[in-house]
């Protein structure tokens, strides 16, 4: 026995906004009775785009009922616009959630709404719902219908897609199209992008302490070899000041030295960028 809220059971006991609107200004109708399950719209909008009314018929379980009714509840006060970004989430959300057996309720009040709006627009419904190939002939579902409840409800499985579209869910002989489907739809899937976790920014103690190091260990023992030294002389946010000693003190490419082996030693291992200047002593 399925686990049901409060709010579906009070939605399935005491459905609001059962019925029909007799002057519609847009109706959406999803399902068969056929099929087990259908759903009917009605929306009533004014001249600004807010739906003034909404009520439904609808044939099916108490989920399906419930979802219907608090469909109706979502829409009434809302802008056209706003009303076309409700999904079956948001649906499922506003029950406190649903069955996952039961997710293919919230499913048909998302495509019950979509079908009103375009309605609404002067758009031929029947012409799209039917586009796609029946791959379950149990519950006449296509796979343009099963490839969009894959990637809007990241799907990973045939049994997730028949709680979401009831698709697979009579004789099973469509559960191998279903597999491929779901291999198929998830690797056309965009991978995604890994953001490379946020560095701290270091604070000026610990940049001086750094080039420090850096100089100490690993920029003064390359100029000990040829018989040079260097000594930091000031730190001033970015800017370093050194000061050559030994056979490095006025050197004549003392300069290449300070942008090719200290600036660019420094740029690596503490802040790309820093700036080096030679102060001669």
């Amino acid at each position: 026995m399925w686990e049901y809220t409060d709010k579906v059971k009070e939605y399935f006991l005491n459905p609001k906004n059962a019925g029909e609107i007799s002057d519609a200004d847009a109706v959406g109708e999803v399902g068969s009775l056929a099929c087990g399950d259908a759903l009917k719209l009605f929306l009533k909008v004014d001249e600004s785009g807010v739906i003034q009314d909404a009520k439904f018929q609808t044939f099916g379980c108490a989920s399906a009922i419930a979802s219907s009714s608090v469909l109706t509840e979502m829409l009434k006060g809302k802008t056209v616009e706003e009303a076309n970004k409700i999904t079956n989430k948001d649906i499922a959300r506003e029950l406190g959630g649903l069955p996952k057996e039961k997710m293919h309720c919230s499913v048909m009040g998302q495509q019950a709404l979509e079908a009103a709006l375009k309605n609404l627009r002067g758009e031929k419904v029947a012409a799209e719902d039917l586009e796609g190939e029946v791959v379950c002939e149990c519950f006449g579902v296509t796979d343009r219908q099963i490839k969009r409840a894959i990637k809007e409800n990241d799907l990973s499985s045939i049994e997730d897609v028949t709680h979401y579209t009831k698709a697979g869910g009579g004789c099973a002989d469509c559960h191998e199209q279903l597999q491929k489907l779901l291999e198929r739809t998830r690797a056309e899937q965009p991978k995604p992008v890994q953001l490379a976790p946020k560095v701290k920014p270091m604070t000026n103690i610990q940049r001086m302490q750094l080039v420090t190091k850096v100089v100490d260990e690993e920029i003064r023992p390359s100029l000990h070899k040829d018989g040079g030294d260097i000594e930091l002389v000031d730190i001033e946010g970015l800017k370093v000041l050194v000061s050559f000693r030994g056979a490095c003190a006025g050197c004549p490419s003392s300069h290449l030295t300070v942008k090719e082996v200290v600036e660019k030693k420094l740029r690596e291992r503490v802040d790309a960028r820093i700036q080096v200047e030679e102060v001669r002593q």
